[in-house]
């Protein structure tokens, strides 16, 4: 897939889209490549503690000790990022169609990107375990 060359929304646009909002049309190119990326999971990641940052705040900010705050702070991320980060593929692709492409071209450009590398690992399988 290689470096993104397109353009990359600025850092105000670039919030807006980590909390959910669209993006202006000449940065479509690089919501396709953000989604579908090598560290597609990475970013997703990094929005999503974007997104909760808000509430681990008022978490860290409630009264009591320090080391309670400390681990709702904790046990909120780590929630968060586990419900979020089972989600990857379908947030990805409800982001693709947000921004005009169809349904689908978030697993299609992945599958498209790591075909040649399957397919070698499907010959080797095969060459190994044939039967018959």
């Amino acid at each position: 897939m290689g470096r993104f060359q397109g353009r990359r929304p600025n850092p105000l646009q670039w919030v807006w889209y980590a909390f959910g909002g669209k993006l202006p049309a000449d940065r479509r190119d690089w919501v396709l490549h953000d989604v579908t990326a090598r560290t597609r999971g990475l970013r997703h990641a990094i929005r999503t503690v974007v997104l909760l940052s808000p509430v681990l705040v008022v978490c860290l900010m409630l009264p009591g000790p320090l080391g309670l705050r400390l681990s709702l702070v904790l046990m909120a991320l780590l929630v968060g990022l586990f419900y979020s980060l089972v989600y990857l593929d379908e947030s990805g692709e409800h982001r693709l169609v947000r921004h005009g492409f169809p349904h689908g071209t978030g697993a299609a450009v992945r599958a498209q990107a790591t075909a040649e590398a399957d397919a070698e690992a499907t010959r080797r399988y095969l060459a190994a375990y044939r039967t018959g």
